[in-house]
């Protein structure tokens, strides 16, 4: 996309840090590190996973399975229902 071919440029243009997307590193630690040029070598991916709240969802799956035992009851009182009366 046009846009990420100009951020790139820019950056290194720029020849500046930026946080998850470049860094500038010396031809040392480049040499360092076997001669690895990966950005992932020298750039931390941004953690992007949605933060969980263990309680509130520990909370919802309790009431997910109340709610589940309630349907289950009244499925169960309505097939005796249907078994028990006339045809």
């Amino acid at each position: 996309m046009p846009q990420n071919r100009q951020k790139v440029l820019d950056a290194f243009i720029g020849r500046a840090d930026s946080e998850y997307f470049c860094k500038l590193i010396g031809n040392g630690a480049i040499a360092a590190n076997n001669y690895n040029i990966a950005v992932s070598s020298y750039v931390e991916q941004e953690d992007t996973r949605e933060a969980v709240d263990i309680k509130e969802l520990n909370a919802e799956i309790t009431r997910i399975v109340a709610r589940q035992q309630e349907l289950r009851e009244a499925i169960d009182a309505i097939v005796a229902d249907i078994e028990g009366g006339d045809v």
